[in-house]
């Protein structure tokens, strides 16, 4: 089989790639033959000009794979001009979404729109508005970063030259080597550049900061709050919820293909409490404090969540007892469906 790398607003073939069986293969030809046909666009206008309609909607999308259901009347709206995290652990469906936004998959069943179109149908013209970036790049290995980015703003009718070399400083990216010296970290930023860079007016983020180191992971955020600012619309999936928090103006969980929430992070806040761990030198009055949940204490080792407006008068308690060791991150995705949504927490929770 033919490899296809799928970037952001296009596609090439490459020869000599392995060989393997991929039941999308028809899909990615649909894409390829739509983002390399098409006439070289002019500049697409950066941003959505009429903010009261929505850039995506889907309403009781399904999709299966064999006896799998990937999809199963799954519903999302993200707004012209919002950030929109779409959140699920991995295999809930946020991969499947996307490609089918993308027309590289056809849903069974179900309403979809993007920018107003229909992806499958109107693919042409939807790859000239919109950017993406998968979580794990590949890239041509004889081609430089530099040879890349630029190739991959041309598959798109151009890209801003001056944010290309600003991206490009910022990411701390050579991009005078070649491909095949890149790690996975620089092949993500390789993507990143291209597509933040571009004229888009929606970008499809799916796990984008895979293979970033924090500090970089610190510089995709102030660009995506650069181009939220803008009024860029920006659908970003991911596994990580503290992420989303960073960035997001409305999140959308999903959950084996159906969601479970949405709404503004203000109406989620209730889901981020905080997991806090010490060894301590004394024992810590924590048993009844407003705000601490799920106390356990075994020999000097206190653990417990924490609502985040309690963190500081937390800390302050495990400080007065001698703190030896402190660990404090937010919940993951995982642990806040284990905790709300599985079938038997939900049916304990009703006894």
């Amino acid at each position: 089989m033919t490899l296809f790398h799928v970037i952001h607003g296009g596609a090439l073939k490459v020869s000599s790639a392995p060989a393997w069986s991929d039941s999308t293969a028809s899909a990615d030809d649909q894409y390829l033959m739509s983002a390399t046909s098409a006439d070289a666009p002019g500049p697409a206008a950066r941003y959505n000009d009429v903010v009261s309609e929505a850039a995506v909607r889907a309403a009781g999308l399904t999709k299966r794979y064999g006896s799998v259901r990937a999809l199963d009347g799954l519903d999302l709206e993200v707004g012209a001009g919002e950030v929109h995290a779409f959140l699920g652990p991995n295999g809930a469906g946020k991969t499947t979404t996307i490609r089918i936004l993308l027309g590289l998959l056809r849903k069974d069943g179900g309403e979809v729109s993007l920018l107003g179109a229909d992806p499958w149908r109107d693919a042409v013209e939807l790859h000239r508005r919109l950017a993406y970036v998968p979580g794990d790049v590949t890239l041509w290995p004889s081609l430089t970063g530099g040879e890349i980015i630029d190739l991959l703003g041309r598959l798109r009718g151009g890209i801003n030259a001056n944010r290309r070399k600003a991206l490009t400083e910022r990411f701390d990216l050579d991009t005078s080597k070649r491909a095949r010296a890149y790690s996975r970290g620089n092949r993500q930023k390789v993507a990143l550049i291209a597509a933040l860079a571009s004229e888009a007016e929606l970008l499809l983020l799916d796990e984008p900061t895979a293979g970033l180191d924090p500090l970089m992971e610190a510089t995709f955020r102030d660009c995506v709050i650069e181009d939220q600012h803008d009024g860029r619309t920006i659908l970003l999936s991911s596994h990580l919820l503290s992420e989303a928090e960073a960035l997001s103006d409305r999140v959308t969980i999903i959950r084996h293909g159906r969601t479970v929430a949405t709404g503004t992070l203000a109406d989620m806040r209730h889901l981020t409490r905080v997991s806090v761990e010490a060894e301590l030198s004394a024992p810590a009055a924590l048993d009844g404090m407003p705000g601490v949940h799920e106390l356990t204490v075994t020999g000097a080792v206190v653990r417990c969540r924490v609502d985040r407006a309690a963190l500081d008068e937390v800390v302050g308690h495990l400080h007065q007892a001698g703190i030896r060791s402190l660990t404090c991150r937010p919940p993951t995705l995982e642990e806040l469906f284990l905790r709300h949504y599985s079938p038997e927490r939900s049916s304990a929770g009703s006894q």
